[in-house]
């Protein structure tokens, strides 16, 4: 059986992890660097992702902290979320190989 493909917000947010833990502020900026802006996530959807995440156990709550009277929790990819990635990365990339094939770009020719 084959894994559905994973939501934007939910890749970006690995790969937001991927390099180090995060707090959410940290996590949407990380996002907004990544896309070039192209995604700004409220923070409702971010929310609702990173607790979507932690359910799944794809990521971890790896600090908590209070700064300024405010709750402030950091997280992680947790072993699970980083294997998710990899797999999503790497059908990812064959499917843009492909359509990179058909469009002819990169001097591959155009089947037709």
């Amino acid at each position: 059986m084959t894994e559905r493909a994973m939501q934007e917000l939910a890749l970006l947010v690995l790969t937001a992890l991927a390099d180090a833990p995060r707090h959410g502020y940290a996590i949407a900026q990380e996002i907004k660097g990544i896309t070039d802006g192209r995604v700004a996530p409220r923070t409702g959807a971010l929310y609702g992702a990173l607790d979507r995440l932690v359910a799944e156990g794809l990521i971890e709550v790896s600090q908590e902290e209070v700064v300024d009277g405010r709750a402030r929790r950091v997280f992680a990819l947790a072993p699970d979320g980083r294997e998710r990635l990899t797999l999503e990365t790497e059908r990812l990339a064959t499917a843009v190989r492909e359509a990179r094939r058909r469009l002819g770009i990169d001097g591959a020719p155009v089947m037709r």
